[in-house]
């Protein structure tokens, strides 16, 4: 409206100024001094641009951990966010007729559930509109109560237990496939290309690792697959000897292993020390570049699996790549552009609601119909996305090369 009330001030003037040229007055002065003069009080009387401190602050919370031995991914996470609002903001916002100045309201729940419920609360106390994250699933399972008793969306960007969007919250969405997925498609791996017959399933006792291996055991077992051994260690383990010795004494043809980078990479380097040459199989929170230097050249022996399209495959994932190491001068690790995405469906549905206000907000996000960075995002009842794909990979040269994409 501003924007229409100063425009129709100026044509006005400029109207003026037009029928004053060539014309005396009384005296036989140019009436053009007199038509300036009016201009100029006219554009005096129009509204100015919105100065940025009188701009209404909106807040989107993300929350990750960003200290801690998952430091290296949370911050992946947060710099995806920050990325997308940073490009949200230089081309300008404007819902309702007002200007919006995004804040992000960034918190480290440092992977640990207690910590993580606690940071929630400050993002409600805070009053954001909606929340990207967490990042662990052990940590948004929790913390995705308190979300929904205030009414607040949750967008996780990498959660992939099926628990978190089971429980019936109306908050609850997220922008990966779940393990409901991701455990199938590794264990039709083991199954079909490595034609396992005898696996050892591992797991850090984490609601990811657990969970993820769950859903691994079923499958391979409905394909016949023997579970020879079911072990489970720590989320801060760093010696396997006791399962590795056990494993080795078995001999099975693949190892699955739930768990993260930072325990992925040890276990599958101690592995190949002991003489294990069965190939490990792990999901999305081993899936990373980091693992590479955990694992050493043990990392040629793992194949892993992430719950989203990879960014090589991606249409745009060169160039969000390219700004991504432009603004933080470190490489992807696995979700940032998970993350961006997140903050991109966020601020449709404040476009789409014509508002900032959380409930309005949350039930646009609950009709997103958005392609994005990632692909198409949209969700089902529970908060799923409606079509999820895993990507496959293994390791040449100590980088990640694609092996598949399955989609839903």
């Amino acid at each position: 409206m501003r924007f229409k009330v100063a425009h129709a001030v100026s044509i006005a003037a400029a109207v003026a100024m037009a029928t004053a040229c060539g014309k005396k007055d009384e005296s036989g002065a140019s009436t053009a001094a007199s038509a300036a003069s009016a201009v100029a009080v006219a554009a005096a009387s129009a509204p100015a641009p919105t100065p940025a401190s009188e701009a209404t602050v909106v807040k989107i919370g993300h929350v990750a951990p960003v200290t801690g031995l998952q430091a290296h991914l949370g911050k992946d996470n947060e710099n995806g966010a920050r990325l997308a609002l940073e490009e949200i903001s230089a081309q300008g916002l404007t819902i309702d007729g007002h200007s919006i100045r995004l804040e992000l309201d960034a918190q480290d729940d440092a992977a640990d559930p207690r910590v993580g419920t606690e940071a929630a609360q400050k993002l409600v106390d805070d009053r954001v509109v909606a929340v990207i994250g967490h990042m662990n699933s052990g940590v948004s399972i929790p913390a995705s109560k308190i979300y929904s008793d205030a009414g607040i969306a949750q967008i996780s960007p990498s959660t992939t237990n099926p628990e978190y969007t089971k429980q019936g919250y109306k908050t609850t969405f997220r922008v990966v496939a779940t393990d409901a997925l991701q455990g199938p498609v590794l264990a039709n791996y083991a199954v079909k290309t490595l034609h396992a017959k005898k696996v050892v399933v591992v797991d850090d006792a984490s609601a990811y690792g657990r969970g993820l291996a769950d859903e691994f055991a079923k499958t391979a077992q409905a394909g016949g697959v023997k579970i020879a051994a079911r072990e489970q260690t720590t989320e801060k383990a760093r010696n396997f000897k006791a399962i590795l010795t056990k494993i080795r004494r078995i001999q099975p043809d693949a190892v699955m292993y739930g768990g993260m980078d930072v325990t992925g990479g040890p276990f599958a380097k101690e592995a190949a020390a002991l003489g294990i040459k069965a190939k490990i199989l792990a999901g999305d929170g081993v899936c990373t570049d980091k693992v590479a230097e955990l694992a050493g050249d043990a990392v040629q022996n793992i194949v892993c699996s992430e719950a989203g399209l990879a960014l090589s495959k991606m249409d745009k994932g060169a160039d969000f790549e390219k700004k991504y190491e432009a603004r933080f001068h470190t490489p992807v690790q696995i979700y940032a552009p998970f993350t961006y995405d997140a903050m991109y469906v966020i601020v449709d549905a404040m476009k789409r609601a014509n508002s900032v206000e959380a409930p309005k907000v949350l039930a646009a996000i609950a009709t997103t119909d958005y392609n994005g960075l990632t692909g198409h995002i949209a969700f089902d009842d529970k908060g799923d996305l409606k079509a999820g794909t895993i990507t496959l990979y293994d390791f040449k040269d100590k980088k990640k090369d694609v092996l598949d994409v399955v989609k839903q």
